[in-house]
């Protein structure tokens, strides 16, 4: 487990946790107590720690290397009952946009998500979560999909933005990604928006707008990352933790500032702590904003959609 800089006191006492049961096996000396103390001590140290985090802290745990991803999310929502589809059928297969069907329980759903990949390898082929053009227009198409055969879309964000190449941009990303929230705002099915780690921008945007859009504990959403705003305002990244304050992206100040519906908790320490426990979690999150939202006639809930959306912000006509 990697452990980030302010958790510096929870893995040393997990050092010490792992040291003491080593020499209790060694020495065959019982040292429950000893255990216990400490477990009980990694607790309360763990809660300490994560009871007042800063809004930079945050970040650190939305990019966490063993937080899980996309992927992982659904392949145990749907215990391995999920068969992704591939390409825009226009230019290629994007592989930072990953979608198909799934099924929680007995319900069919249509995922799609940024994936950014769990190792170096894996992110270089997955663009590190930064879709081009043709993974907006892929999710597009199952989202057309999944209307045409009335089923309910999960859209799982975690992207550090959309690829800001000069290829991207030849191949149309503004485009893309406008077309998507307008698309997105008229869809018939209930359509629901998780932000699972990085909501960057329009490249989170571009499959954000939902008629619930909830964020983990841990997550954040804003329209620049702390780095890129620090650089654009200082001319340095060393200004990221003001930044990050000065952005409101946290979770908590999203939902403040009700450009938000809900939050999801995660695990005493975030969701890499305790995967299966965040699973389950987001599932039944999941399960629950269905059924609801499925009692709502479409047309009305088009138009609390598009309502909802209406009201962000300040504007003068």
């Amino acid at each position: 487990m990697d452990y980030l800089d302010f958790e510096q006191p929870i893995q040393e006492l997990v050092e010490q946790l792992e040291k003491t049961k080593s020499l209790e096996t060694e020495t065959k000396v019982d040292m429950s107590k000893t255990i216990k103390e400490i477990e009980k001590k990694l607790v309360s140290t763990r809660k300490e720690l994560h009871k007042n985090l800063s809004p930079w802290q945050r970040v650190q745990l939305s990019r966490h290397p063993q937080r899980p991803y996309t992927l992982a999310y659904i392949q145990a929502i749907t215990n391995g009952n999920f068969i992704e589809l591939h390409g825009d059928r226009s230019v290629k297969d994007d592989k930072a946009m990953v979608g198909g069907w799934g099924k929680i329980d007995d319900q069919s759903v249509m995922f799609i998500g940024q994936q950014k990949g769990i190792n170096t390898k894996m992110r270089q082929y997955r663009n590190f979560g930064m879709a081009n053009p043709e993974g907006y227009r892929k999710a597009l198409r199952l989202m057309k999909m999944a209307e045409k055969f009335n089923r309910p879309i999960v859209t799982l964000i975690d992207t550090p933005g959309a690829f800001p190449g000069l290829e991207a941009e030849e191949r149309g990303q503004g485009e893309a990604i406008a077309r998507n929230l307008y698309e997105m705002s008229l869809l018939k099915v209930p359509v629901i928006c998780i932000v699972i780690g990085e909501g960057a921008s329009g490249g989170a945007l571009g499959i954000g707008v939902g008629d619930k859009v909830l964020m983990l504990e841990n997550s954040w959403y804003s329209v620049i990352s702390p780095e890129n705003c620090s650089t654009i305002l200082w001319r340095t990244w060393d200004y990221k933790e003001q930044a990050a304050a000065a952005l409101k992206l946290t979770a908590e100040d999203m939902l403040k500032n009700k450009l938000i519906d809900g939050i999801i908790k995660e695990p005493l320490g975030g969701a890499h702590n305790n995967p299966n426990e965040m699973f389950e979690t987001v599932k039944s999150e999941i399960l629950k904003q269905i059924e609801r939202l499925q009692k709502i006639d479409p047309e009305k809930r088009i138009q609390q959609r598009i309502n909802k959306f209406c009201k962000m912000g300040v504007y003068e006509e």
